[in-house]
């Protein structure tokens, strides 16, 4: 097919990327780049990627393509907080004017990158696809909406399919340092000590993002009578961990370090396990390979690799919130986090 990847310069996109052209996809890219100071290790882009704001996309853009796979979003609590309606704005409603965009232009498929965040406080009894939604951030609810109201335009023509995926580890071009495994290893190499910032006792699944973007190869893959509408559980059932267990596993895998809880850490409302048995059912394509103990391990050897040290993912190099300030403290950006002029977006 002929993919358009929104948000291919992202966290998972810059490595979703690459496999779906090894999968025979055409794939052309489009990101607003805010995070292009954040880039970790070498990295040679392998796909054509406009540098554009969703939310800025026209009919044009569209015309074409097979189908679209929409990751880009914001995507962690601290943006959301710095101003929870352009979560909505971005998030959900300029998802839905995308998807009604590549409706009209004959896109076939369109997946969209949703979370398990959806499920938000749903406690230890593992939730599946029919579970009660119960977002808990402005991101959750962001995705519940955009799934709502994008499942609205499934017709015999258009096939929308979303995909709630995991929390996400691994090593990217682009990593994220906000997420659990990603975070908990960091700590350990660079200070000695896995840091929690709850009490260790809330579920969360967790999936890396090289099976994430299997799972969007899986669905392209699948016939649209089966994923049209369809929302589907990313990972594994074996891969729901309380927080605490990931960072056992952590200190298993990086030498001479010990558990420290940060001052204040109490429970997180954020409690769910997911039942992953949909996907393996629907989608037999789907063939994650990775778990934590293999993650903790390509992070520990990536943050060697590149000399990790606390004052980078701790400080702004790699913070997306301190990115984002930082553009608009520059008046390359604005309030609503448009670009303010074709050069600062180039």
């Amino acid at each position: 097919m002929k993919v358009l990847l929104t948000g291919s310069r992202g966290y998972i996109g810059s490595v979703m990327a690459p496999m779906l052209a090894r999968a025979g996809h055409d794939v052309a890219g489009v990101d607003a780049d805010f995070y292009r100071e954040s880039t970790f290790g070498p990295w040679a882009e392998s796909i054509r990627t406009v540098v554009k704001d969703v939310r800025g996309l026209e009919p044009t853009d569209l015309k074409g393509f097979d189908a679209v796979v929409h990751l880009a979003a914001l995507s962690n609590d601290p943006l959301g907080d710095l101003n929870p309606q352009l979560t909505y704005d971005i998030n959900h409603l300029a998802s839905v004017r995308l998807a009604m965009l590549a409706r009209a232009a004959g896109v076939g498929r369109f997946v969209l990158a949703s979370s398990c965040s959806n499920y938000g406080a749903a406690g230890d009894a593992p939730v599946t696809e029919e579970s009660e939604l119960n977002p808990v951030t402005a991101y959750g609810e962001s995705k519940v909406r955009a799934e709502r109201d994008i499942a609205l335009l499934a017709d015999r023509s258009f096939t929308p399919t979303f995909l709630r995926c995991a929390t996400a580890y691994g090593v990217s071009p682009r990593l994220r340092f906000d997420i659990v495994l990603n975070n908990l290893v960091a700590w350990a190499f660079t200070s000695g000590k896995i840091m929690l910032k709850s009490d260790g006792t809330p579920f969360r699944p967790i999936a890396h993002i090289e099976d994430i973007s299997r799972a969007f190869i899986a669905v392209l893959a699948a016939p649209a009578e089966v994923v049209r509408g369809q929302a589907f559980n990313i990972g594994r059932n074996d891969q729901n961990y309380r927080i605490r267990e990931i960072a056992e596993i952590v200190k298993e895998t990086v030498p001479g370090c010990e558990l420290a809880f940060a001052e204040g850490a109490g429970p997180d409302k954020r409690n769910y396990r997911a039942d992953f048995s949909k996907v393996g059912r629907v989608l037999p394509g789907f063939q994650p390979q990775w778990d934590a103990r293999k993650g903790a391990v390509q992070l520990y050897e990536a943050y060697k690799a590149i000399g990790l040290v606390l004052e980078d993912f701790e400080g702004p190099r790699y913070r997306r919130i301190d990115q984002i300030k930082r553009l608009m403290g520059s008046g390359e950006l604005g309030a609503d986090l448009r670009w303010r002029s074709q050069t600062a977006a180039a």
